[in-house]
């Protein structure tokens, strides 16, 4: 069974996109710098205009996410400890989660969302590596159980 089938049924769902959002809020959190107040002031816009929107984005985009993690989680199954492996191939790990998005925006016909989207993608990139080692827990969490 892959991560999407055992971590999104219909009594995990809830409680992965919950975890995933905190991940989130927790990432955006410990932002620094220029570049992290102004993550900060977004996220928090978003938040205050759509509360439901970041945690509706992570549902969206989970099954996609965990099918393309698939391999690299089942890898670190065959080694005995997949979060250590997610964690040590973070960079395999955020492209994989990137390729879904990427794969989204180049279906996207909006110019602005694109454009804003391919400004962001390298700093992007840096911020899911940085998240893996918690999501890695998190389906660890929900793999178990």
């Amino acid at each position: 069974m892959g991560l999407s089938e055992g971590l999104l049924d219909a009594n995990k769902k809830n409680m992965v996109v919950a975890d995933c959002t905190k991940l989130l809020d927790t990432q955006v959190a410990s932002m620094q710098g220029v570049s992290g107040l102004a993550m900060k002031a977004g996220y928090t816009a978003i938040k205050g205009l759509a509360p439901s929107y970041c945690a509706e984005a992570i549902a969206t985009l989970l099954p996609e996410s965990f099918a393309a993690l698939d391999p690299i989680w089942n890898e670190g199954v065959q080694t005995g400890d997949p979060v250590t492996h997610l964690t040590e191939n973070r960079d395999r790990s955020a492209d994989a989660i990137l390729s879904v998005t990427d794969a989204r925006i180049e279906k996207s016909k909006n110019q602005t969302v694109r454009g804003v989207y391919n400004k962001l993608r390298n700093s992007a990139k840096k911020h899911v590596e940085e998240a893996v080692p918690g999501l890695a827990k998190i389906i660890d969490n929900y793999t178990k159980s």
